[in-house]
This record gives structure tokens, C-alpha cells and sequence, in this order.
């Protein structure tokens, strides 16, 4: 049961990515919202997370994995509803960054959770967690445009609502503390990024997010333009794009892998992720062809997710907590920076350039791994033990 309550919650935390990005238009509209300053709603959210991962793993174990988990949802239930009763566009701007905090928090400590509460094995408990994950990420666009068609608001104390009932349960059903790791220094993660291997994947990957986040927080703004702005349409449409970054991130990246080295299906998935943004900015004018693009474009990213944060995992021998909350790390702060960045060009030279700013960008992804190749040797060579990789592409997909 405590396995189930901490599942359960982070299905919720998960949904958090995409929940708002159906309600973007419908939040721009009644708060009187520039495009730019409502995609500092995933800025602000992506940015403070990306920091907090940095001290997530001295957090866990100096006070405990239980309290970690309940401080997090605590903080997630206060800035969701705070978020659900803002007058402007601003204040949803900061309270989306408090949820931020305890989205961090509580996401970089369920797997380890999990993983210490079952009594069926790890590998069971891993298949739960990244179900979890998918779960999360494929219904959180759906959830959002079913209660932002009764009002944009709804979404947010719908969340709230959810978080609030996995904090009961998580402090009735996780009776026994999970062990702690040892505890780790504060400047462990920063330190991390300065060895050859996790340097060069953080880069690649801070590139690579912004590409992520142009596709997932730029396009319903496009889509409206043509159309497609309602709420309900928009969930449908993301959640079959969350559905194909599950479906490839779970059994996808396995079946390449398995098959040739990961930098090779790096080398080989980034051109065709640059390809398809580039064919979002030919279809940009298209409906069909725009959501063709975000649910091709999902299958490419569910697998890069993948095989990226295994690539981080494996280019060190550092411990994996700190190789995860420093390449977790960067990668959110990439995805921060996305949204207005694409808002102001789209604004200033046209709705389809930002789709070749984020093709040009993966692009960049793609070079620093080329030309990194010297240090990934390591990660080509090893083969990660099943609960150390899962737990490190858990904590790199939860952006």
C-alpha cells in the first residue's frame, strides 16, 4: 500500500508538466497575457526546479526520504491553489515557481522511496514508477484541458486537490522511513559537472531541452492561432504527444540500445528530431500537419529522454544521486529558457521560426556529442544495473 501512495502521487507530480499547457491561450486571454509572459509560466516552474535539483540529494539524506516526499507535496497543494486564485498573470508567474520547489523535492525522492517500500523486488517496483511517469506525463495535458474548459483556474485547484489527498495517504501508508544514503556534501552536484563525461551530456542536454520545450510549450499557441485554442482540443492533442514519449521511453530506447551504443542512437535520433521541427515550421500554416509533427516529434523524444540520461549515468563513476541532480540540474534550466525565448522570435519574425530555432538547437545537442565523443567512451562500454538507470532516467525525464 505504501508502494500504491507514493505511485499515485507521483502520477500527480508528473501531470504537473504538462497541465497547463491546453489552459496557455485560455490564461492569455482573460488576463489580459502577452505569449511571453505566459511562458514564463513554464519558465518560472522549470527553472526553480531545475535549481532545487542541485540540493534535492543533501536534502534526503539529512532529514529522511518520508519527510522529503510530504514537504514537497505540502508545498506543491499550497502554490497549485495560490495559482488557482491569482488576478494576474504575474502572480501565476510566481507561484508556479513555489510549485517548482515542491515538485523537486518530491520528484527526486519517490523512485528511491518506492524502491525501499516494496516487498515484491526492485524490478517491480522500477516497472510501477516508470509507469507512473508515463501515466503522468501523457494524462496531465488531458486532465488540463478538461478542467480548463470549465475555467482555467480549475486545473490548479484540481491539482491541489489531488496533491492534497497523496499527502494523506503517503502519511498513513509510509509507516516505515526508507533508508537514508549517505549524506551528500552541498556542492557535490556543481563539483560533478566539471568531470569530462557529465559535462559534456549536461551541455547536450541543456540544448536539447530547449528543442523539448519549444515543441511542448510554443505549438498550443500556434495551434490556437489556427483554430485549435480550445482547451479540451488541446489536452487530446498533447496527451497522445505525452502517450508517444512513454510508449518509446519505456520500451523504445530499450529495443535501440540493445542494438547499437548509445551514442550511436543519439547520433542517429537527434537529426531526425531537427528534421521534424523543421517540418513544424513548413506546417506551421497546417493543422494536421502541425499535430502530425507533435506526435512524431514525442516518439523522438521519449526515446533521446532515455538514452540521454543514461549516457549521463554511465559517462562517470560518480555517485548517481549527484551525476543525476547535476545533469537534472541543467537540463530544467535549458527547458526554462525556451518558452519566451520562442514567444519573442515568433513575435518578432514569424509563427514558424521558433520551430527552426529549436531544430537548430538539438543540432547544437547533436555537435557537442560528436565532438565529445572521447569522453563518452565509458558510456558506450558500460551497461547500467537495472534500478541505478531507471532511478537516473526517472530523475532526467521529470522535466
Amino acid at each position: 500500500m505504501a508502494v500504491w501512495a507514493v505511485a499515485f502521487a507521483a502520477v500527480v507530480s508528473f501531470m504537473g508538466i504538462g497541465l497547463v499547457d491546453p489552459i496557455l491561450p485560455a490564461i492569455a486571454r482573460d488576463l489580459d497575457a502577452t505569449p511571453v509572459q505566459t511562458e514564463l509560466l513554464f519558465t518560472t516552474y522549470l527553472a526553480i526546479t531545475g535549481l532545487a535539483m542541485f540540493f534535492t540529494s543533501w536534502v534526503s539524506t539529512r532529514i529522511g526520504a518520508k519527510k522529503t516526499l510530504l514537504i514537497g507535496l505540502a508545498v506543491v497543494v499550497v502554490f497549485a491553489a495560490l495559482a488557482g486564485f491569482s488576478g494576474s498573470v504575474d502572480e501565476i508567474i510566481g507561484f508556479r515557481a513555489g510549485w517548482g520547489l515542491g515538485n523537486a523535492l518530491f520528484i527526486s525522492t519517490a523512485l528511491a522511496t518506492i524502491v525501499g517500500a516494496a516487498s515484491g523486488g526492485a524490478a517491480a517496483a522500477i516497472i510501477l514508477y516508470e509507469a507512473a511517469l508515463g501515466l503522468g506525463i501523457a494524462i496531465g495535458p488531458l486532465i488540463g484541458g478538461l478542467l480548463g474548459s470549465v475555467s482555467w483556474r480549475a486545473p490548479f485547484f484540481g491539482t491541489a486537490v489531488l496533491m492534497a489527498i497523496a499527502f494523506v495517504v503517503i502519511t498513513v501508508l509510509l509507516r516505515r522511513e526508507p533508508e537514508r544514503g549517505a549524506p551528500t556534501r552541498l556542492t557535490a552536484p556543481f563539483r560533478a559537472l566539471a568531470t569530462p563525461g557529465l559535462g559534456v551530456m549536461a551541455s547536450a542536454a541543456f540544448f536539447y531541452n530547449m528543442g523539448f520545450f519549444v515543441l511542448l510549450a510554443y505549438t498550443p499557441f500556434v495551434l490556437e492561432a489556427e483554430g485549435m485554442g480550445s482547451a479540451i482540443a488541446l489536452g487530446l492533442i498533447f496527451c497522445g504527444w505525452g502517450i508517444a514519449v512513454a510508449v518509446t521511453s519505456v520500451w523504445g530506447a530499450p529495443f535501440l540500445t540493445a542494438r547499437m551504443r548509445r551514442t550511436t542512437v543519439l547520433k542517429t535520433i537527434l537529426p531526425l528530431l531537427a528534421f521534424v521541427l523543421v517540418l513544424a515550421a513548413v506546417f506551421a500554416g497546417s493543422v494536421p500537419g502541425l499535430i502530425a509533427c507533435v506526435i512524431v516529434g514525442g516518439l523522438l523524444l521519449g526515446i533521446l529522454n532515455t538514452v540521454l540520461t543514461e549516457c549521463s549515468m554511465e559517462a562517470t563513476d560518480l555517485p548517481r544521486p549527484v551525476a543525476s541532480s547535476a545533469y537534472s540540474g541543467v537540463r530544467f534550466l535549458g527547458g526554462a529558457i525556451a518558452p519566451p525565448v520562442a514567444a519573442l522570435i515568433g513575435g518578432w519574425l514569424g509563427v514558424a521560426i521558433p520551430f527552426v530555432f529549436a531544430a537548430a538547437v538539438v543540432l547544437v545537442a547533436l555537435a557537442i556529442i560528436a565532438l565529445g565523443g572521447r569522453a563518452l567512451q565509458r558510456a558506450d562500454a558500460s551497461r547500467p544495473h537495472a534500478e541505478e538507470s531507471a532511478e537516473a532516467v526517472a530523475l532526467g525525464d521529470a522535466d
